[in-house]
């Protein structure tokens, strides 16, 4: 699920609330979310951990081989 469908479903406040969960301000969530701005790679995994998995690293930076980094064994991430 991309991010602006996830932040979609959780209705008013959603995009405060995962601001929150991984310790930035909801303007940036909302840039991530209309696309104005990229989610930075480290980002990644801490939106995965706080959606539960729904919104998955590949979704939110496909270009990144997110595979080779869960399998090295640094990368834990909701699987």
């Amino acid at each position: 699920m991309n991010l602006d469908t996830y932040l979609g479903q959780g209705g008013k406040g959603a995009a405060a609330t995962l601001a929150k969960q991984i310790g930035v301000v909801p303007v940036l969530v909302s840039q991530w979310r209309n696309g104005s701005r990229q989610v930075p790679a480290e980002r990644c995994p801490d939106i995965e951990r706080a959606t539960g998995g729904a919104v998955r690293c590949e979704e939110l930076r496909p270009d990144v081989d997110w595979n080779y980094l869960r399998t090295c064994g640094d990368f834990e991430v909701v699987r």
